[in-house]
């Protein structure tokens, strides 16, 4: 069976190499531009062209997939299936009518809950207790597509953005494994989505990180979580930016004004919010590294009674 990968960040790598144990004939791969990396602005390669160039799989990488020249180049590849995994563009109908068993996504959520381009940062915001992955049916809609399997995992109490992203990337790879399966049977069952049941999960900006202390200590604990490694919470120090990596809810509270620093210590950095204490435990001020406060603060100091965010 001919097969078309469409992917571009690390997350889409383990499922492109399932496509390949699978033993589908890859006729090619379409990624994103390389794209200029790092201080010295190199240009970089995007981590599924790096995987499939490692099986000399052809790749291909357009501007807009919606061009009418690559449109007619995918039609001569004809493939039989095209799976699509954080490619990074919107498929036209013309395009999601080239392949006779159609293109499948692999989406890092148990839909219809948290469709769109974020939705591994948003299930820990919103203090969600389980996630997981659906392989759907591609239609036009954001994520809206015909549902075929999932698997679901429990996202740990202190779990990260980052760290969800590592097994859910993998757990993509075991239930596209699963789909491909059904699919070579005929056997793939298909499941509308109920839209009553959605929400979405929008496009994080850095905005997004900037620390309200007037919440609740477990809901600012959620978007530090939710928010590592990018695009990271962070609060006014003194009119420095202070990065917040690491944090605690503590079963103690203040009738301190929101964001005031109450005490600082080998633990951290205390600060009142809306009820509980928050316990402050890694940060990162400007020009410096990531590094916990009993380290910072062996050489630098942090005032307690400052109030956060002013």
């Amino acid at each position: 069976m001919k097969a078309v990968f469409m992917g571009t960040p690390d997350f889409a790598v383990p499922s492109l190499k399932v496509l390949i144990e699978e033993g589908f004939d890859v006729v090619g791969v379409i990624t994103q531009p390389d794209k200029p990396k790092g201080r010295g602005k190199k240009m970089a390669m995007p981590p599924v062209k790096e995987e499939a160039l490692k099986h000399g799989i052809d790749v291909y990488q357009p501007k807009k997939v919606k061009d009418k020249e690559f449109v007619e180049f995918l039609k001569k590849l004809n493939p039989d299936i095209i799976v699509v995994v954080a490619f990074g563009q919107i498929l036209s109908k013309e395009i999601l009518s080239i392949p006779r068993y159609g293109c499948i996504n692999v989406h890092a959520s148990l839909l219809p809950k948290y469709r769109g381009a974020a939705p591994i940062n948003w299930v820990i915001i919103n203090g969600e207790k389980t996630t997981g992955i659906t392989t759907m049916y591609m239609d036009e809609g954001l994520d809206t597509g015909d549902m075929i399997l999932k698997g679901e995992i429990e996202i740990g109490d202190e779990e990260t953005a980052g760290q969800l992203h590592d097994r859910l990337c993998v757990l993509g790879g075991e239930v596209l494994r699963d789909t491909l399966k059904l699919i070579k049977e005929d056997k793939a069952p298909r499941q509308a989505q109920d839209d009553l049941l959605s929400c979405y999960a929008p496009i994080m900006d850095k905005s997004l990180g900037s620390i309200d202390w007037n919440k609740n200590a477990k809901d600012i604990f959620n978007l530090i979580r939710g928010t590592n490694p990018w695009p990271s919470s962070f609060t006014k120090y003194k009119n420095q930016t202070m990065k917040i990596w690491k944090s605690k809810v503590l079963n103690e509270k203040s009738k301190e004004k929101p964001g005031t620093i109450l005490k600082v210590n080998q633990d951290g950095i205390y600060v009142s919010t809306k009820d509980n204490v928050l316990l402050i435990e890694e940060i990162q001020m400007p020009g410096k590294k990531r590094m916990y406060v009993k380290e910072y603060i062996k050489g630098n100091e942090i005032e307690e009674k400052v109030v956060l965010g002013e």
